[in-house]
């Protein structure tokens, strides 16, 4: 992707439509799994779309959530090549076992902005989730692993003029356009 296009979704590997109840049972096995082999102490959930599972995930594992914005967006309009960390990292990070959220990771290079970021805040440990592995990166948990595109079910409707309307950036993909 060029700084200047703006996203453009790629269906050619399939298209998957992620709902509520799905998004919910994702989430719970997610959190049983690092449940059962590891002990964070806190979690921070990649801002925007990491935001909402980062905080399923603390909730079920009665854990202190934060978020922290990681972002190939400026701000504004502008698409950048490679994400960059917008703000501080929280400070909670330090002397703590970390899980960073995120919703999908495809090369990890958020993922290893938000690791680096996260240790040299001092944190002790770091370690990785997502929702959906859907690239060559692989996070220390994930709840699925596909190739397709996923459509995320806070993302798949904006308001636009007031009302909810299917996301333009989906145009074409969602059976209610």
């Amino acid at each position: 992707m060029s700084a200047a296009q703006p996203y453009a979704p790629d269906p050619s590997k399939g298209v998957m439509i992620v709902d509520w109840p799905l998004f919910g049972e994702l989430a719970r096995a997610l959190a049983v799994r690092i449940a059962r082999e590891w002990t964070p102490e806190l979690v921070v959930g990649i801002a925007t779309a990491g935001v909402v599972p980062g905080a399923a995930v603390a909730a079920m594992l009665n854990l202190r959530f934060h978020s922290m914005l990681v972002s190939r967006r400026d701000g504004g309009a502008r698409v950048r090549e490679t994400p960059a960390v917008f703000g501080a990292v929280p400070a909670d990070v330090r002397g703590k076992r970390v899980l960073i959220v995120d919703e999908t990771c495809e090369s990890g290079q958020t993922l290893r902005l938000a690791i680096a970021a996260i240790g040299n805040a001092g944190a002790l440990e770091v370690r990785t989730a997502v929702s959906f592995k859907t690239g060559s990166f692989v996070p220390d948990y994930f709840a699925l692993a596909t190739q397709s595109m996923i459509v995320l079910p806070w993302d798949r409707e904006i308001l636009i003029d007031g009302e909810l309307r299917p996301n333009p950036k989906y145009a074409g993909l969602l059976s209610n356009d």
